[in-house]
């Protein structure tokens, strides 16, 4: 790939890229299928993850109960790494498609407690034609200068064979693959 057609933005640098602007409707599923565990809104045992965006982040909020600790009183890192994964992968709708996580390196900072409001934010670091990378932070909601953990992932197109075989055996996932205009990898 030829470094003209990738689009390049940093957290820590002014953007060099005009962002995608983002299909709302990929942000949050609204088919028939809404069961993953991470924001499927019928999931009653999930975490029901909605999320929104503010300029060119991807933000949501999340009270954790004792059904997601590890330790007495603390959010279990698996359910921090899985909120992570999720806001990461909507920074990648800024590539105008659907992708799935490539890599994801998480940073725990510190025992997230349950009972407390916790806020997600994510944002694009890298987009390209074929990958996405994108950073994102779990932080106390009351007090922003808390954070948790801390990620980064690359993040990559679903193939259309992917989709067709997703359908085929789900077909309320049909509605969900067809928001947004894209290209599609074979």
């Amino acid at each position: 790939m030829s470094d003209q057609t990738e689009q390049t933005t940093r957290t820590d640098a002014p953007h060099t890229y005009a962002p995608t602007p983002i299909d709302e409707r990929m942000l949050n599923d609204s088919s028939g299928y809404q069961a993953c565990f991470g924001c499927g809104a019928r999931n009653l045992n999930g975490l029901q993850l909605v999320f929104t965006t503010e300029g060119e982040a991807i933000v949501a909020e999340f009270m954790p109960d004792e059904r997601f600790q590890g330790f007495p009183g603390v959010l279990h890192g698996g359910v921090l790494a899985t909120m992570l994964d999720e806001a990461l992968s909507r920074a990648a709708v800024f590539a105008g498609q659907w992708m799935m996580t490539a890599r994801l390196e998480i940073r725990y900072r510190r025992a997230a407690p349950v009972w407390q409001a916790l806020r997600i934010e994510a944002q694009p670091t890298r987009v390209r034609a074929r990958l996405v990378s994108a950073s994102g932070v779990v932080r106390l909601a009351s007090d922003p200068s808390v954070v948790y953990a801390e990620a980064e992932g690359v993040f990559m197109p679903i193939t259309t064979d992917y989709e067709r075989e997703m359908v085929a055996q789900r077909p309320e996932l049909a509605d969900f693959f067809q928001r947004a205009p894209r290209e599609t990898a074979r």
